[in-house]
């Protein structure tokens, strides 16, 4: 009976201690060295600092393979995921998924927002972002576009991008966004849409020429680079963002305090400095909430549907 009761007394004091009592892990789903590779780890450096708890970063390839992990994880708010704008889109893009992008995953808050850039290979005829796209409706299918694999941020631009052009390009999938800009300034591919956080070193030293940005507001890092909607192409705008998830079933009052820890790690100076050298733009206060999150994984689920949908990217 001793034994029993000194039993029960130890759960109950397990059970007591204050979340989070041990370190956590954030399951990066991207290859190690990529943009949610790099972002993740930013952040978790943060992070531990904020809840004072080691925060891990476990790097997993493959689009499904880090939030299966992720889903599958107990849900105590010791496993987490950051993931991109592709686990939006994964939601139409694959015919089966091991788990519910919506109802799998508990949103805890948007981390970072990058802009896109519309690039193409040195000495592209084309004066502007006009004449670019006039030259994918034109060439169509004799032109290359890459990008950096299905679902990919690159991949969904060009969608929108042929979309306005009202024309298909030849698509050339690469792993990654690297080896992608190397055969583009090598020549050998025309265009490809692509983070800034992964062009602005080659726009910036003419090894690749640049026509716009995606996002609502020119980038400081580029200040001549005109906006797709000041150019005359509104309906060619996204980011790359990247968000924080929970497993479902992780408990509210743990969900909070992640949520909130999140948001004042993307106050740290430290991590300000490591996005803006990388292009990239910490969420706001309201962006990084439960809430704010929750609404925009369902909207960007429905964004890209319908584009997904039209340009006929399926995959099993």
């Amino acid at each position: 009976m001793r034994l029993f009761l000194a039993a029960l007394l130890l759960m109950g004091t397990a059970q007591a201690q204050p979340f989070p009592s041990r370190p956590i892990t954030i399951v990066a789903a991207g290859a190690a060295g990529g943009p949610t590779d790099t972002i993740t780890r930013i952040v978790a450096d943060a992070m531990s600092r904020t809840m004072s708890q080691p925060v891990v970063v476990e790097s997993i390839g493959g689009s499904l393979v880090g939030p299966q992990r992720a889903a599958q994880a107990r849900p105590d708010g010791y496993t987490l995921l950051i993931n991109n704008i592709g686990f939006a889109a994964s939601a139409t893009l694959y015919r089966k998924l091991p788990y519910d992008v919506q109802e799998s995953f508990a949103p805890l808050g948007l981390v970072s927002d990058a802009a896109m850039t519309l690039v193409a290979k040195p000495g592209f005829p084309a004066a502007d972002l006009r004449a670019y796209v006039a030259a994918l409706r034109e060439g169509g299918d004799r032109l290359n576009l890459a990008h950096a694999g299905l679902g990919s941020a690159a991949h969904l631009c060009g969608m929108l991008l042929q979309q306005a052009a009202g024309a298909r390009a030849t698509t050339v999938a690469f792993r990654g966004t690297a080896p992608a800009i190397a055969e583009l300034m090598a020549g050998r591919l025309d265009l490809l849409c692509d983070q800034a956080t992964n062009t602005v070193p080659y726009i910036k030293d003419g090894r690749v020429t640049a026509y716009a940005v995606s996002s609502a507001e020119r980038l400081a890092e580029l200040p001549g680079l005109p906006t797709t909607a000041e150019a005359g192409f509104p309906a060619i705008a996204m980011t790359t963002w990247h968000a924080m998830y929970a497993p479902a079933g992780t408990p509210e009052e743990v969900q909070a305090t992640l949520s909130a820890a999140l948001r004042v790690a993307l106050r740290d100076e430290a991590l300000r400095r490591r996005f803006a050298d990388l292009a990239t733009e910490p969420a706001t206060e309201e962006r990084a909430s439960i809430a704010f999150h929750r609404r925009f994984l369902a909207e960007e689920v429905a964004r890209w549907r319908p584009v997904i949908q039209a340009a006929g990217a399926f995959a099993d």
